[in-house]
Formats: C-alpha cells, structure tokens, sequence
C-alpha cells in the first residue's frame, strides 16, 4: 500500500570536504532552539527510467532505496519549485504496480529498467524549537554516482539539503537559507541528485528537452493548443489515479478542449486525421464523467435541502437522497483506473503523439495574418448566434431545455476557439473568451436545474411508491422551475449585450 508525502526542500553546494560542523550556527535562526546531531545514514538508491529517459524529462524520479528510516520504493512528483509529492511503497524486487500505473502516462510501453546508482553517506541534524518539535532537517550528502544503463561513467560531489518538516511553514527555509547564504553556501545548479548524476555521468545519453520556436502561423497557434492540452492530460494521469481534487474534472476539460480544436479548426488541421481522435476523446471523457455528473447534482439537491426551513421538510427525503446518490454511483475509482491502464486510452496518447509529431496541415495552417484563426471563431460564434436565437424564439418547454442545452455545448466551443486565438487576436479574443465563461454560467445554471427537476420527479414518484410525502420534493422542483425561468428571461438580454460587443 503506498502513502504520501509532501516533501518541501532545498539544496545547496557544499565543498568536497565540508561537514555540518562547518556550516554557521544554526541555532541562531530565528525559532530554532537546537541541534541535534541523528547520526550518519548510509543509503543506497536504484533509479529507473526508460532507456530514453521519459520520467527524468518530465522531471519525476522513481527509485528503491535501502538505509536510512525510509527505505522503500520512492516516486517523486513535482508540483512547484522545491516542493515534491513523494509516494512510498514497501520495498519489492521489482516496480510496485501502485507506482508504475502513476507513471503509465509517461512509460507506455516502455520497460522501466535501472538507469543510475546513488550511495550516499548522509550526516543528519534536526532544527528543533523550544519544544522539541522538529522544525526541519539538515543533511549533508557525499554522493557516488554510478551509471547504469546509457553510459558506464561515476561521479562523486557533496551536497547540503534542508528538508522542511511535515505541515512546516515554507517561510522557515527562507530562513535558513539567509543563515547559509551569509556564510557562503549557494543554491544548487541541479533540481535533484538524479539530475547531477545523469547530467555528469553521460550527458549525451540524457534525452534533452526540445524547445518549441515560438508560434507564427494558424498551424503553429492550433498545434500549440493542442500540444498544451496533450500535455495536460498526461500530466493529471497521476492526480487521476491518485483522486487529487479536482483532478478528474480538469483532465475532462483538457479533452473538452482537444475535441473542440479539432472541430473548430478543422480548416488548419486535416478532419480526415482528427475526427476519429474526436471520437476516442469523447469516450474518454465520457469514462471521466462517470458519476461526476451524479456528485454535482448530489451536492446541488443536498444543498437545497439545506436551505429549506424545517417546516418544508416533509418526510425522509435527506436519507432517501443519499439512498439514490449511493444507489446510482458505479464504483468508478476502480473503473476509472482500469480504463488509464487500457490499450485504448494508451493508444489515444500514442494517435496525440503522431498528430503533433507528423501534423496533417491544411492550406490555412500557413496563415500569418490572423484570418485563418478569426475565421474559425467567427464561425462558431455565429452557430452559437443562431442556436441563441433558436432557443429564444421557442416557447418554454422540454423544446426550449434541449436548444438552451445545444447552445451551451456551442458556447464551450467558442470559448476554447478564442482562448486559442488570444495569442493572435489578442485584446477581442480574450473579451470573447469572458463573455463565453459568463454565458456558460448562465446557461449550466438553466441545464442544472432541467437536471435536478428531472431527478426530483424521480424521488417523488419513488417516495409516493412507498407511502411517503413528496411534498418536499414539489417545493424543491419548484424552486428549481423558477431558477430556470429567470435564466431564460435574462437570457435575452444577456446575448444582445455580448453580440454588440464582439468584434472577433
């Protein structure tokens, strides 16, 4: 079973024959009481890569380190400067399945195989305050670095870290820092020993990281979309997995918006190529919506309930709620991981690849003058125009739900079309893309709403079946009746106000 932590860190050159006693006195940082000395560690880490290096490129570390008080399996994911979530395992002779699926996004069918050796002899200090609690640790590290797949050369350096304690304040480390600075001590050129160790062991078998020309043409513009959204969704493979909030919502935005370039920009990129993409984007967020949908309307009806005053409350509605929530939920943390472990969705990465690797351009895609891009976003917002019009024009009912329905869908495309063309239109485009977010709140509002009335009947007609009052019910589907009129009567005006604004 892995567990986590968030580990928050600095490092620091140190001289090849320094120790901690050469260092300044640190209990002379501010909250620090004392130094304890914990002894000196030997640990030895294998870390593993692909042969190409795919993990060290995106800046994760996978290791089995034995010695010290953590010995174990260690994934290491960044999430800003110095700050790393670090996910342990128990030791194993070969990769935990808990970790290597957190790295599947990245490996695909690659081997993991052992790339360099680490041992380290590591001196310890803790920083305590008056009470004894730890406030961060101090290690100085002589490191031996051994190759062991894409070269066969060693290295030997000597290193400080500053490794701040669990719920610490960050704040502290700059502390420290100023201490160490006075004394000499600078940052380190490298954001982790990993990176040393590969950078001077055989530098010409690291994979080195290509950086993208900036974009010119209406080809470049889409294809860095594009790539950005790639990007994001093997990036949030992980937090997936790991059911990080809001992870699941972000990665089925991320193919919301693939699926819209694609759609929308059909006149730079080759239809032919992306709309079978189009249709596996599709089930994958369909797979990511699985019950998403369902804890929204959950929390919307709870939350309803809530705010009713207690004479309203007509029965046992609360426990009849979460008897369907609970009913309806399809177990889909387990499914949901099945799915990223599936040759389907691997296969979906490897057809992203290809496409940014190999571009089916068009004729537009060389476009420098911006019209190519305008082009497509006029284009959609004069759908979206004319599905406004449609939805207005017709009278209230389940006919005008479905129109406002396609409208929002068509106001999601447009929004992603002018985020895409901001970088060419500039000042218009990011307007547009404000007025889209806004006109998506009013319409997801009306659509919540046509959604929980439609989960009310059901409840009522449950609660009826079983000789319970659906009165609460009535009282809570007409609330959500109203919620929806005044969204269509300030829809009117709402669109005149955005169409005499855009000038995309």
């Amino acid at each position: 079973m892995a567990d986590i932590k968030r580990e928050i860190e600095r490092k620091y050159e140190a001289d090849e024959n320094a120790g901690l006693s050469d260092l300044p006195d640190l209990t002379r940082v501010p909250g620090v009481s004392a130094v304890i000395d914990k002894g000196v560690a030997e640990l030895d880490a294998v870390y593993y890569d692909t042969a190409d290096q795919r993990l060290a490129a995106a800046s994760l570390t996978l290791r089995r380190r034995t010695g010290g008080d953590d010995a174990g399996w260690h994934l290491k994911l960044p999430v800003s400067d110095g700050v790393r979530d670090e996910i342990r395992a128990p030791l194993s002779d070969t990769v935990p399945r808990a970790l290597a699926g957190l790295v599947r996004s990245r490996v695909r069918d690659a081997e993991l195989v052992p790339v360099v050796r680490l041992l380290s002899a590591r001196d310890v200090r803790h920083l305590v305050d008056g009470s004894g609690g730890l406030l961060a640790e101090v290690s100085l590290d002589r490191v031996r670095a051994e190759r062991l797949s894409g070269g066969d050369g060693t290295a030997e350096w000597t290193e400080i870290e500053v490794e701040l304690a669990d719920d610490g304040d960050p704040a502290f480390l700059d502390k420290v820092e100023k201490k160490l600075r006075k004394a000499g001590v600078s940052r380190s050129t490298s954001a982790s020993k990993l990176v040393r160790a590969l950078d001077e062991t055989g530098r010409k078998a690291r994979k080195e990281p290509v950086v993208a020309a900036p974009p010119v043409t209406a080809g470049d513009h889409v294809l860095a979309y594009v790539r950005a959204q790639r990007d994001a969704i093997v990036e949030l493979d992980p937090a997936v997995r790991r059911d990080v909030f809001d992870a699941v919502h972000s990665m089925r935005v991320a193919t919301r918006r693939l699926r819209s370039t694609f759609r929308s920009y059909g006149n730079v990129l080759d239809r032919g190529v992306t709309d079978p993409l189009r249709d596996e984007l599709k089930w994958l967020a369909g797979e990511l919506g699985v019950d998403r949908d369902q804890e929204v309307l959950t929390e919307r009806l709870t939350a309803a309930l809530t705010g009713l005053p207690r004479p309203l409350l007509a029965g046992p509605v609360r426990g009849r709620l979460r008897t369907w929530a609970h009913a309806r939920r399809s177990g889909s943390r387990r499914r949901l991981v099945a799915v990223l472990d599936g040759g389907r969705y691997l296969n979906l990465l490897v057809s992203l690849d290809a496409l940014l690797a190999t571009p089916p351009l068009r004729r537009a895609a060389a476009d420098t003058t911006g019209k190519a891009v305008s082009k497509a976003v006029r284009k959609d917002f004069d759908k979206l125009s004319a599905l406004v019009g449609q939805a207005v024009d017709l009278p209230p009912g389940e006919g005008r739900d479905l129109a406002i329905h396609e409208a929002r869908k068509k106001t999601k495309r447009t929004r992603y079309a002018a985020e895409l063309a901001t970088p060419v239109l500039g000042g218009p485009a990011k307007s547009l893309v404000g007025d889209m977010k806004s006109l998506q709140g009013l319409l997801g509002e009306h659509q919540d709403s046509v959604m929980a009335r439609l989960t009310l009947r059901d409840l009522a007609a449950q609660a009826h079946a079983a000789a319970e009052s659906a009165f609460t019910y009535g009282v809570l589907y007409g609330r959500e009746e109203r919620l929806a009129a005044s969204v269509e009567t300030a829809l009117p005006e709402a669109w005149e106000t955005i169409r005499n604004g855009t000038n995309v």
